[in-house]
């Protein structure tokens, strides 16, 4: 069961479920909460989950306008100062984890840890292992066929809003994001950095993305592909909850990081 908050920038649907520490599950472009399934109920045991579905998306209606992922970062902060009212841990798969890379650098103080899943920093054709992919996903292509149905079945704007919500979509991630390595550099929550062997996004950018935040750590998931999360839902969770609730292990041999303790940061 969900129910609506009044944002400032949109009425935001939302779910919640457990109890502790606020941890924010952000989703995919084009999808809704119900594709967060296989981790919903193992994350509800030892936190607070809450799943904001953004602005086009699911319950929530469209605005007037282009999509934007600086207005969704700034919609998911409005959320966490409206609801949960302190500092969360943000789990984002693909343009969730854009949005929070973005939350992470506006408002470090909302920020406890960060862990993406095939996300990139910056637009599609400069990220993407398969670029040619953009120019087949218009509204009624049938690799959107998924897509729609989530989208007919949720949305208060009705299906024959579709192709507009579509097309706002695809021009957002053609366009977007424009981060750079210097403002990743400037990230300060804990960050996991998480990418299928097969991901849309190409373990180049990704590694780059790695790099780019500071003390960040890097997995790999063998053997899936953008959809990591609901193909290896129990190896997807299991690196997850490690990284939001233990501290980093001390390393026999850093390397990157014995950079970051020579400089004054906390041992690796």
């Amino acid at each position: 069961m969900g129910t609506y908050v009044q944002l400032p920038g949109v009425r935001t649907w939302y779910e919640s479920e457990g109890a502790g520490d606020a941890l924010l599950l952000l989703h995919g472009g084009l999808c809704t909460n119900d594709t967060w399934g296989p981790q919903r109920a193992a994350f509800a045991e030892r936190y607070r989950v809450l799943l904001p579905e953004r602005r086009g998306h699911g319950h929530t209606p469209d605005v007037d306008g282009p999509l934007s992922y600086l207005a969704m970062a700034e919609d998911t902060i409005d959320f966490i100062e409206a609801v949960v009212d302190g500092p969360a841990h943000l789990v984002g798969w693909s343009d969730g984890g854009i949005v929070a890379l973005l939350v992470a650098l506006a408002r470090p103080e909302l920020v406890r840890k960060v862990a993406v899943m095939g996300a990139n920093f910056l637009p599609g054709p400069e990220s993407s292992a398969a670029p040619e992919m953009l120019d087949h996903l218009s509204p009624d292509a049938p690799d959107m066929a998924m897509f729609r149905d989530m989208y007919e079945a949720t949305s208060p704007d009705g299906p024959a809003h579709w192709p507009i919500v579509a097309g706002k979509v695809v021009d957002m991630i053609r366009t977007q994001p424009t981060i750079s390595t210097d403002d990743l550099g400037r990230i300060r929550a804990p960050t996991l950095v998480m990418v299928a062997d097969d991901d849309l996004v190409t373990l180049e950018h990704t590694i780059a993305l790695y790099r780019a935040v500071p003390d960040a750590e890097l997995a790999v998931v063998p053997g899936t592909s953008h959809a990591l999360p609901m193909e290896k839902p129990e190896q997807v969770n299991r690196l997850v909850l490690d990284h939001l609730g233990h501290d980093p292990v001390p390393t026999f041999f850093p390397v990157r990081r014995a950079r970051s303790t020579a400089a004054g940061g906390a041992p690796s």
